[in-house]
């Protein structure tokens, strides 16, 4: 594993601290869980995008007038 060194706020750099323990854990893991989480967004997007246009297959295409979405 790879060492990366941050220099950041000591006032935010304490409550990331606090955020750790409450969570118990500590700063380091909670560093690399937001660091998977930017890596993994791209992959989250496309498998959003995928679930989307798997959706519009079962879309109807049916127009509604303003009456009809009203209707209860």
């Amino acid at each position: 594993m790879k060492n990366v060194t941050f220099s950041a706020d000591e006032a935010l750099i304490e409550q990331a601290r606090a955020e750790a323990r409450s969570r118990k854990t500590t700063l380091n893991a909670l560093f690399r869980e937001w660091l998977e989480d930017i890596a993994q967004r791209d992959a989250r997007r496309e498998r959003v995008d995928a679930v989307f246009e798997e959706m519009a297959d079962y879309n109807s295409g049916g127009k509604f007038t303003r009456e009809e979405m009203n209707e209860r």
